[in-house]
């Protein structure tokens, strides 16, 4: 599965690691996306699985959101969806969709970012979520949650207090 190129022309082919690191996703990741054929690959001598540039590229711009659209705008704002009082649609593709009993697990990739969803099996069902698919995040929420960020120092523990008859048995 290879791209078409011009006789001579020399096709750039990069590693899955760093395909991996361009398009924000994970190594495990993107080795299940080419091993399920929704990225395609060439095969070095040795087995190894390149991508070419062009593939990044199309990747890429499936991840990236519709730019004529006006900024603000809805996703799609078909009929089923018109009279949702949710206002905060985020439009990806589906990562993963795992199902465990009652419940299921759906991974949305969104620009460079992960979104996880926990909803009813019944609902995956009903919409045939499949890896690959596009898919719209409805974001409805009463609650903000607080985080601190990875390179924020945190305020250093207070050692645990030591009573002076511990002392005393050491």
């Amino acid at each position: 599965m290879g791209a078409v190129r011009r006789p001579g022309e020399k096709m750039s082919l990069i590693t899955v690691r760093a395909a991996a690191d361009r398009l924000g996703v994970g190594y495990s990741t993107l080795k299940r996306w080419v091993h399920s054929g929704r990225v395609r690959t060439t095969r070095t001598p040795g087995g190894h699985h390149r991508i070419a540039e062009a593939e990044i590229d199309r990747l890429t711009a499936r991840a990236q959101p519709d730019t004529r659209r006006p900024a603000g705008s809805p996703a799609r704002d078909d009929e089923s969806l018109a009279g949702l009082s949710a206002r905060n649609r985020l439009q990806g593709f589906v990562e993963e969709v795992r199902v465990d009993g009652l419940l299921a697990q759906v991974r949305l990739r969104v620009g460079g970012q992960p979104l996880t969803a926990v909803i009813t099996a019944d609902a995956v069902r009903a919409l045939k979520l499949r890896r690959g698919d596009d898919a719209l995040a409805i974001v409805k929420s009463t609650e903000v949650m607080i985080a601190r960020a990875a390179d924020a120092p945190a305020r250093p523990e207070r050692p645990a207090r030591t009573t002076r008859r511990r002392l005393r048995r050491r």
